[in-house]
């Protein structure tokens, strides 16, 4: 008898009952709205700045950009990892293991933020040098860095938070979250940096603000969860539980690792072949710094889709419904190559445009950021089926290849790429990395993704049979 209503609880679910088209657009369209609104932060805080202090304070967020992309990766790992596996108990039924999935993510996010925030003031100006900055650039990025790290310990809460509150089934909240952050950024931008006259350091403090805000938000759901109820005894480590919750969290803060060494490797690129070239250290780090953001809105569009279907996968796969998981990946892919495809052609035939957001500036500026958008960002249109396919993996718990799908991507290709083009090519060689990287992933990726459909099609005809 209790077995036959659990059933009837399953079969009862919105994650079977509801078209997968509907559930991928109600699911997917708040993350993407909250992961984009998060990327917002660093693109808000680089639009005031480089209107009011110009392109070498640009520059200076440029180089203290991959200490937060660790930050993010950390944040990933921890929620998303948990995102999944909450998603998987509630699939199988098991309540008390989602409780106990929440209770590990909330304590791992507190306690990683602390050692992360004191090794990061200690070493702040030695990690900005390796990160790129110049003579020309350091005041700046010092000024910016060192309040920006004060904010770590909000930003991963508040992400992790909010990735446990998706999950749940409360994807509008989740991106509330994010929302209101961002638009209390924007606003104290404006005020602290074009009113105030406070440069980079009126922008770091708008950023950590908004993160506040968003982790008090978070804070606030936990006694309202839908699918649990959550008691503060769930506050603790349980080895076994947080293993798991990395385990699968893992492809998403790989992929963030890989992100941060990149652009690590970019920047240091970018600086010495620049020295080298008419453009200077300076202009490429700042340039190349605002393509890298524009073209982190098209990853959080296309990141928001991949964390909106997890839920949606990895609960019919838990529960075996695998013509569902197939379908909502199918469509999801659709949606993420119509979204590539667009974001392609504007920063191939609208670059200029994209520029002046970000301040009117030189003409050498422009002539190198308008090569940074036009060559950097030509395999655009690949973007949403690499990582959307990368994602699905993760979804499934099948963290092992989707790790190796994003580091196909964001390390095994490209950092030795922009290690060794630059060498026979200056620094366009660089830029031609970007998309090279993206077509030599995109076929490994084609290559798992058709094996997974076909075993997804033999599961789908044994269960029908």
């Amino acid at each position: 008898m209790e077995n036959n209503l659990e059933n009837n609880q399953i079969e009862n679910n919105m994650f079977i009952k509801e078209s997968v088209g509907k559930l991928v657009m109600k699911f997917s369209i708040p993350c993407i709205i909250a992961i984009l609104i998060d990327a917002l932060y660093n693109v808000v805080d680089q639009i005031f700045i480089g209107n009011k202090v110009g392109y070498l304070g640009n520059a200076a967020t440029n180089v203290a950009f991959p200490l937060t992309t660790l930050v993010i990766g950390v944040s990933l790992l921890i929620g998303n990892g948990c995102g999944a596996k909450y998603s998987l108990d509630l699939g199988n039924n098991d309540k008390e293991s989602a409780k106990k999935a929440v209770g590990n993510a909330i304590l791992l996010s507190i306690i990683v933020s602390i050692p992360i925030t004191i090794f990061s003031l200690i070493f702040l100006k030695p990690l900005l040098y390796t990160f790129g900055a110049t003579d020309m650039i350091i005041d700046y990025a010092t000024k910016y860095t060192f309040i920006i790290i004060f904010g770590q310990p909000f930003l991963i809460i508040a992400t992790v938070l909010s990735s446990i509150i998706r999950a749940d089934g409360k994807p509008e909240y989740s991106m509330l979250i994010m929302m209101v952050g961002v638009v209390i950024n924007t606003i104290l931008n404006a005020v602290f940096v074009l009113k105030l006259d406070m440069g980079v350091q009126g922008s770091a403090i708008a950023t950590v603000i908004g993160q506040f805000i968003s982790v008090l938000m978070g804070v606030n759901y936990l006694n309202k969860f839908k699918n649990i109820n959550f008691e503060l005894k769930y506050l603790k480590i349980e080895n076994n539980i947080s293993k798991e919750i990395c385990a699968l969290g893992f492809s998403g803060f790989i992929t963030q690792i890989s992100v941060m060494f990149l652009q690590i490797v970019m920047n240091n690129s970018v600086k010495y072949y620049g020295a080298l070239s008419q453009y200077g250290s300076e202009i490429p780090i700042s340039a190349l710094g605002i393509v890298m953001k524009v073209n982190s809105l098209l990853l959080a569009i296309i990141i928001g889709i991949s964390v909106g279907i997890q839920p949606i996968l990895g609960f019919n796969y838990g529960a075996r419904r695998y013509d569902r998981v197939k379908s909502t990946y199918l469509v999801s892919i659709g949606l993420g190559t119509a979204v590539s495809v667009v974001a392609f052609l504007l920063f191939e035939l609208a670059p200029q445009a994209i520029i002046n957001i970000f301040g009117q500036q030189q003409g050498l500026y422009n002539e190198f950021a308008i090569k940074c958008f036009r060559i950097f960002l030509m395999g655009a249109f690949l973007t949403g089926f690499q990582l959307i396919s990368s994602m699905y993996f993760q979804a499934i718990g099948k963290a092992l290849k989707s790790s190796l799908l994003a580091l196909t991507r964001q390390a095994l290709f490209i950092i030795p790429l922009m290690l060794i083009l630059p060498m026979f090519f200056g620094i366009e060689g660089a830029l031609y990395s970007g998309v090279t990287a993206e077509v030599l992933a995109a076929l490994i990726t084609a290559y798992f993704a058709l094996k997974e459909m076909g075993r997804l099609g033999k599961k789908i005809g044994i269960i029908n049979k």
